[in-house]
């Protein structure tokens, strides 16, 4: 049976969600992680711009940390300009997706990883799409391709930066959906969570970056509609390989810039 694409969204939308406001491991109980998955949700588009925040109560509760350790999550946020709290009767804490702020982010988050840990996420990120392009050129429904290749079209149309970067990451969430795996799909929306503060750094204003993330898109979506589930594979696994070698130069030339002063 296809799903609907009106479905599909909703259904990714939701669980997306849901990864975001569960609760953190016991060895991530503190403020740092906590800024660092709403940050994550904030640039992957899945909490919006000005949407509000759950009550500080609620959200500790959710995520399984302290008020103390939530404010600071909140408090570092607010520094990095993601989000604003509000008082009075109507008051809270509310999101603010700038893209200024995010590509700020971007820099910042890329500056603190090193290269040993973005060659992991990138590993882990080949392993996780490039078999879920390999069954999704197995079993998607003609809905899902048509989807795939309605997103990758996207990703060279977009002027809008932030936009452009959560329709990319989409596109994997949609390629692993295609997969009729639902392990698959909760695994590559937690690699996006950890990506999209990166992503910034693919492009940055570059349309000739732009253009060729766009045209690598479209290739796998064609894979996938081609069912050559051996090339969808590859294609995916290679691009993620090309994108980890960007940001790994990307993260040298920040630290020596940094370390010039």
């Amino acid at each position: 049976m296809e799903r609907g694409e009106g479905n599909v969204v909703g259904m990714l939308s939701d669980a997306a969600r849901r990864v975001v406001f569960a609760p953190l491991d016991d060895s991530w109980g503190r403020g740092e992680a906590v800024a660092r998955r709403l940050a994550g949700a904030i640039a992957m588009g899945l909490i919006g711009d000005g949407e509000q925040l759950p009550s500080e109560q609620e959200l500790a509760l959710s995520m399984n940390v302290s008020t103390i350790t939530l404010r600071d999550a909140l408090s570092d946020l607010r520094a990095k300009g993601l989000v604003e709290t509000r008082r009075g009767r109507t008051g809270g804490s509310f999101v603010r997706a700038s893209p200024v702020a995010l590509a700020e982010l971007s820099r910042q988050r890329l500056a603190e990883v090193g290269v040993s840990e973005l060659r992991d996420l990138g590993d882990v990120h080949m392993a996780v799409a490039g078999t879920a392009a390999q069954l999704a050129a197995q079993r998607a429904s003609a809905t899902e391709i048509v989807r795939l290749r309605s997103l990758a079209v996207k990703v060279g149309e977009l002027q809008d930066e932030a936009e452009l970067h959560r329709i990319d990451g989409r596109f994997f969430i949609e390629v692993a959906a295609a997969a009729q795996s639902v392990r698959l799909t909760k695994q590559e929306i937690g690699l996006q969570a950890e990506l999209a503060p990166l992503s910034w750094c693919l492009t940055g204003d570059d349309p000739a970056r732009r253009s060729r993330l766009a045209a690598d898109r479209e290739a796998v979506a064609e894979a996938i509609a081609g069912r050559d589930s051996r090339l969808a594979r590859e294609l995916t696994e290679v691009q993620l390989a090309e994108d980890t070698q960007v940001l790994i130069a990307q993260h040298i030339e920040l630290t020596r810039r940094r370390q010039r002063g």
